[in-house]
């Protein structure tokens, strides 16, 4: 049935994530009664954004065979940063993210150019970076919190103020849905033209209008739901916003760049990718620069969103960014991996937590139960790969 359906070992191992991803939600919801609630969604969807943030680079890190445990220390690193050239130095928001991403980027060229250039390998390297940056994160503003009250860089974190409202949400939402139907459609002519069998269409049809339910769905429970008084709903916090434009760029960059094409090639066989004239060292220099650029990024809607830069920002951050790359079928052997799934694992990982919570689980068994998850994926990656006649090891 799959094979004449026609369905790619990618389409099948999305389907299957996206399965999980309603198993869960209508799980925790049966049992619990508030899970698909529009408030309950809306939080959601606000604290897996600075994890998805992370991962979209993560994924093309761990795609050519490297690895950054560093995220999260970099995370708090650059965050007490920007809250404390804010809070204490009184800069404005821009020239301190600015400052922030200087650092990071400088971080980032640091850690990159012991991995690419003098090969170190990256799990010694930024396991360092763990424990150097988290220190230097207590050094910059000697452990003290920094509090945020600037109202335009609170509103990157979302909250009160931080959504773009029902109107703006569903307009989003229909767009989004249109270019769905029309990317179908196109990916369709473009198969006949190179002589190439579609799908059938009844699946197209299917598939595209779930994603386009889905989109449609999401944009009217965060239109649905409403903050104290306030005379309307909030629609698509800012964070998510901020989350899909990152997905968009690196995307973008996966598939339509020479740069995504390069880190692929290099995660296959990375020698073969030097021999035939890719320059391995550069782009792996620019993939750790292109991660510090989106923890940067991640870091503004983190602080913004606790509205306070504090030197345990972004513990045990690299942790989840790891396991939503892994859950989102990144493999670990290199060469393999999409930004989208990144997106289904991070709101796996989002969607069991949150479940949990509400379940009243002790946090204890929350973190066996994640944990355990984690490896659950990493045995059906091997089996999956194995089963479809991809390379393993």
């Amino acid at each position: 049935m799959l094979s004449r359906l026609q369905l790619s070992a990618l389409d099948l191992r999305l389907l299957i994530m996206a399965a999980v991803l309603g198993a869960l939600g209508l799980a925790f919801h049966a049992l619990t009664g508030q899970f698909l609630t529009p408030e309950n969604l809306y939080n959601i969807a606000q604290q897996t954004a600075v994890v998805g943030i992370m991962a979209a680079a993560m994924a093309l890190v761990i795609v050519a065979r490297h690895i950054d445990l560093s995220v999260g220390s970099a995370l708090g690193l650059v965050g007490v940063l920007i809250a404390f050239l804010m809070y204490t130095k009184g800069w404005h928001p821009v020239p301190a993210c600015l400052a922030g991403l200087a650092v990071a980027l400088l971080v980032g060229v640091y850690q990159g150019w012991l991995v690419a250039g003098l090969g170190v390998a990256s799990f010694v390297v930024t396991l360092g970076g763990l424990m150097s940056l988290r220190g230097a994160a207590f050094l910059v503003a000697s452990g003290k919190t920094q509090p945020i009250t600037d109202p335009w860089f609170l509103m990157l974190g979302g909250g009160l103020d931080g959504a773009i409202g029902p109107l703006p949400s569903g307009v989003l939402a229909g767009l989004l849905s249109l270019w769905l139907v029309a990317r179908t459609a196109q990916r369709r002519r473009q198969q006949r033209a190179h002589g190439v069998t579609p799908r059938p269409l009844w699946f197209d049809v299917i598939a595209t209008g779930l994603f386009c339910i889905a989109a449609l769905g999401f944009a009217a429970a965060m239109g649905a739901y409403r903050i104290g008084d306030k005379p309307q709903g909030q629609g698509i916090p800012v964070p998510v916003l901020i989350w899909a434009a990152v997905v968009g760029a690196v995307s973008f960059l996966v598939n339509r760049t020479r740069f995504g094409r390069y880190v692929y090639a290099i995660g296959g066989n990375p020698e073969a990718a030097r021999l035939v004239g890719i320059p391995v060292r550069r782009v792996m220099l620019q993939l750790f620069m292109l991660l510090a650029v989106l923890v940067t990024v991640a870091a503004i809607v983190a602080v913004a969103r606790l509205n306070a830069g504090t030197n345990s920002l972004g513990t045990n951050q690299e942790l989840y960014v790891i396991a939503a790359a892994v859950i989102g079928g990144v493999a670990l052997s290199g060469g393999s991996g999409t930004v989208l799934g990144t997106v289904l694992g991070a709101l796996i990982i989002q969607f069991l937590e949150g479940g949990l919570l509400l379940l009243d689980v002790d946090i204890g068994w929350r973190m066996v139960i994640v944990g355990q998850v984690l490896i659950v994926a990493v045995v059906f990656d091997v089996l999956f790969r194995r089963a479809t006649g991809e390379r393993v090891a």
